[in-house]
């Protein structure tokens, strides 16, 4: 082979017996906070301008995040300018707290504190990387060296917050161990401490511990191991906030976050969609949608997931993959015949049960909660099933199809789909079925009719009787037929015609809407005495006998 495995190491195991986050069970949704304006922001081949920034940022608080880091204020002119902006133009809610980065450094902290000028309560986020290979690669610093930087900074961000404090600026610390993971735990809640031994936490005073996987390199369960030894062994626990900020470098971003609450976070960054550099965040959207599909309340509002996916791509120019969970353009609907099958029966026996809770086979939560609409929920391709095709008849255009007429009207439609190698939309499936089983011309066509009916003093029964003319092949023919029924007398008929003998096999009818104007649609299935061959037509009309009549001369057409 030409990979070589061999090149790579394990990670590191890491023993804690002492666990107790497999026995957890997550009731509430955790402390959020979007780092789409940073994060995201910094992933994006073509960094958003301050327009773009201020598209996203209403749209985070229209969500209901009410921490959102709004940026790296001493990274760049436009960093500094987009907050002041929202400073100055009175943008940032009461309930909202924005938070900043910046480097440990002094001439950088100075920066940022003169860009919350104005602010009346803000994180300030200082970092720097704590890892084993960073501290012997990158900075060629020991330990102490390494930890003096994160103590040094948080001393100079006290000095600042004091001072802002004066004129009206409540200030938060917020430090992450940049590259948690790949640092020795015990060294991480080392420097973590020293940290806050400067800052000196309180109730009045709180602090965060940011838990980056900066790059992920374990399985999603040793990372809650070290969520979970770090919040037993860190000082000052109660007063302080434990956060994660995953990433998806081994695509398991999201299983980590959830996990790490179960060891004992307190608060989530991430971004929409899982938007930020090399493999992405944590998709905050996923993991709140799956608090949302076990019955917690995520604390955010997803309903208009169209509009959240419209500002996204817009403002950083990526698309949303059709499959990603929740919000993807193919994730809520189905073409296979057996999935479609079962949706159509979930969603029935809901309607009919008037189920309260939702249960609905391949659809963990209601699209409609999304704001997705039912429509898209079947999708019809080569590979789609009669049930589907059937449900998409009935949900928009109200054809209650006879199930003994799904088998032929869906072979219709595979034989259209395998021609075309597409999917068909909605209205291609009512065109095509129009034009099978309601609009067919043919060898007959009714003119007129009029039914006269007698009913039998000895035992009332009715005895039908039809009059009328039609068309076969363009000539005009009289016709005069009697039975039980309209549907029997004019089959009667038809005899006249010498077209051929047939008898009804099938006959189903149904109001197409509720109401006076209510129009009925009858499918009808005939067969040939002679041939044996059944055929299904479709009539529609106000009047019942209208429709059963227009549905027989749609069979006979078909047959011939």
């Amino acid at each position: 082979m030409a990979m070589n495995h061999k090149k790579y190491k394990p990670y590191p195991s890491f023993e804690f017996k002492e666990r107790t986050w497999p026995n957890n069970v997550t009731t509430k949704a955790p402390i959020w906070c979007s780092v789409d304006l940073r994060d995201g922001n910094q992933a994006l081949p073509i960094p958003m301008g301050i327009e773009e920034k201020l598209l996203l940022y209403k749209m985070l608080i229209k969500i209901g995040f009410k921490t959102i880091e709004v940026g790296f204020p001493s990274a760049s002119e436009t960093e500094f300018k987009f907050l002041r902006k929202i400073v100055e133009e009175k943008l940032i809610p009461e309930d909202v707290t924005i938070q900043v980065l910046t480097q440990a450094r002094e001439h950088l902290i100075a920066r940022t504190f003169a860009s919350l000028k104005g602010v009346k309560n803000a994180i300030v986020h200082i970092y720097n990387s704590t890892s084993e290979l960073q501290r012997r690669v990158v900075f060629n610093k020991n330990k102490e060296e390494i930890k003096k930087i994160a103590t040094e900074g948080t001393s100079l961000v006290k000095k600042f917050a004091a001072e802002a404090k004066l004129e009206g600026l409540n200030v938060i610390l917020q430090y992450s161990p940049e590259s948690f993971t790949g640092t020795e735990v015990d060294y991480a809640i080392e420097v973590s401490n020293a940290v806050l031994d400067v800052w000196e936490p309180s109730k009045e005073n709180k602090a965060i511990i940011n838990l980056p996987s900066t790059v992920e390199m374990s399985t999603p369960n040793i990372y809650a191991d070290q969520i979970e030894w770090f919040c037993k062994n860190v000082k000052y626990r109660e007063f302080i906030e434990i956060s994660l900020h995953a990433h998806n470098d081994r695509g398991t971003g999201i299983a980590a976050t959830e996990l790490g609450l179960l060891a004992g976070a307190d608060r989530v960054e991430g971004t929409l969609f899982g938007n930020g550099e090399r493999t992405g965040n944590t998709d905050i959207l996923t993991v709140a949608l799956n608090l949302y599909s076990q019955g917690i309340d995520p604390e955010l509002d997803f309903y208009d997931v169209e509009e959240i996916k419209e500002v996204f791509e817009k403002v950083t120019q990526l698309p949303v993959h059709p499959r990603h969970p929740y919000v993807g353009d193919l994730v809520h609907t189905a073409f296979s015949g057996s999935h479609q099958d079962a949706i159509n029966k979930g969603l029935k026996y809901r309607a009919e049960q008037s189920v309260e809770i939702w249960e609905v086979p391949y659809l963990p939560i209601d699209p409609s909660d999304v704001g997705r609409k039912y429509e898209a929920v079947i999708r019809i391709n080569s590979q789609s099933g009669k049930g589907g095709i059937a449900f998409v008849l009935e949900t928009e255009y109200g054809f209650k199809l006879p199930k003994i007429m799904h088998p032929e009207f869906a072979k219709i439609i595979q034989k259209e789909t395998d021609n075309t190698g597409a999917e068909l939309k909605k209205e291609d499936i009512l065109k095509i079925f129009e034009d099978n089983y309601i609009n067919v011309n043919g060898l007959l066509e009714l003119v007129k009719y009029k039914v006269n009916e007698d009913t039998s003093e000895e035992d009332l029964e009715s005895v039908v009787t039809l009059e009328g003319l039609v068309k076969v092949n363009g000539e005009n023919i009289t016709i005069s037929g009697k039975g039980n029924g309209p549907v029997s007398a004019f089959i009667n008929a038809i005899e006249l015609c010498n077209i051929g003998k047939f008898t009804v096999t099938s006959y189903d009818e149904h109001a197409r809407e509720e109401g006076d104007k209510s129009q009925a649609i009858t499918y009808v299935q005939i067969e040939n005495l002679d041939t044996k061959a059944r055929f299904f037509g479709v009539g529609i009309s106000p009047n019942i006998t209208s429709a059963s009549i227009k549905a027989i001369v749609s069979a006979i057409n078909r047959s011939k």
